[in-house]
């Protein structure tokens, strides 16, 4: 991924777009990751000696798109995982799902526990031992066929959060085969993408909101 797509940056922060296929950080036998991307752009564009400063906040799955926000100070990096494991920040996402969910918005709450030898998260309705209770709401943006396309509102951040529990309501997301989805996308990604992150800077303490445009349909 030559060109990276910058949709929010300041002294402190960077929000950029991650495409479906790339992982945030760096791992054995993949392409080049959204971090190593980053600090490459950082250092061209401000001409900087040496190691570039970037502090990873958060994660994207990798057949899952959209923004991905990055501290480039130590500073941004500390207050904004604080942020994070406080809650105070809303995440939102639009996902593809087939069939239809019965009802047209809801508020849905699981238990997820998960398998990191299998990697995935597997949903119960009630508390089980080692079980996190995760938290979301959606409502259907618009129809096509047997798809619906959803606005997300995530109020837990949980590990495979969004595709275990659309898939639990019987409406896995589109390209998603490890959560019940019929068929793969041909190109190895799932209909899934964060579109919205708002939060209080962790510098100016000015209330930041950096929407993504839509790049899911």
């Amino acid at each position: 991924m030559s060109d990276l797509q910058v949709v929010y940056e300041d002294n402190h922060l960077i929000a950029v777009i991650k495409r479906a296929g790339y992982t945030v950080q760096p791992e054995p036998g993949k392409p080049t990751s959204l971090e190593e991307q980053v600090k490459a752009y950082i250092k061209i564009k401000y001409n900087k000696p040496g190691a570039v400063f970037l502090g990873v906040i958060h994660r994207l799955d990798m057949p899952v798109c959209g923004l991905v926000l990055f501290a480039r100070t130590s500073k941004a990096l500390q207050r904004m995982n604080e942020i994070f494991k406080e809650r105070k920040i809303e995440k939102q996402y639009l996902a593809r799902v087939n069939p239809i969910p019965a009802l047209s918005n809801a508020t849905i709450e699981h238990w997820l526990v998960v398998n990191e030898q299998r990697k995935l998260s597997k949903v119960f309705k009630k508390p089980v031992p080692e079980a996190v209770k995760a938290s979301l709401s959606y409502e259907i943006k618009s129809t096509k066929g047997n798809e619906a396309l959803l606005n997300i509102k995530l109020h837990t951040g949980r590990k495979h959060q969004i595709r275990a529990q659309l898939a639990a309501i019987g409406s896995p997301i589109v390209g998603d085969i490890k959560y019940g989805s019929s068929k793969a996308l041909t190109d190895g990604s799932i209909a899934l993408m964060c579109n919205y992150l708002a939060f209080e800077h962790p510098v100016t303490k000015i209330k930041t909101a950096i929407q993504a445009p839509d790049i899911l349909i």
